[in-house]
C-alpha cells in the first residue's frame, strides 16, 4: 500500500511522520488536525472544492500523481507532501 512506501521512505531518511489513509467522507473530521492532505487519482475531480474547505484552517491539499499512485513510489509522493509543507 501507498502508506506503507510512505512510511518505509520517511524512516529511511529519518523523518517523522504521521500518514493515514481516510475516505473523503471523513474530510472535515480530519482537515483541521492536518498538515497536509494529499488525494487519490480517484477522487482529484474534488481537488477544488476540498482545497476551498481546507483554506481556513492553512492545511494545503493536493492530488497524487496518477503515475506515482499507480506504481506505489511512495518516495516521491512523500516528497511532494514535504514541498507542500514547505510552500504553505
Amino acid at each position: 500500500m501507498l502508506v506503507e512506501r510512505m512510511k518505509q521512505s520517511a524512516s529511511s531518511r529519518d523523518i517523522e511522520v504521521e500518514i493515514t489513509a481516510v475516505p473523503v467522507s471523513d474530510f472535515e473530521q480530519i482537515v483541521g488536525e492536518a498538515d497536509v492532505i494529499l488525494l487519490g487519482p480517484q477522487v482529484k475531480f474534488q481537488l477544488q472544492s476540498l482545497s476551498a474547505a481546507a483554506a481556513p484552517h492553512g492545511v494545503p491539499v493536493a492530488a497524487i500523481d496518477m503515475m506515482q499512485y499507480g506504481a506505489m513510489q511512495g518516495d516521491k509522493v512523500l516528497d511532494h507532501a514535504i514541498s507542500l509543507l514547505k510552500s504553505a
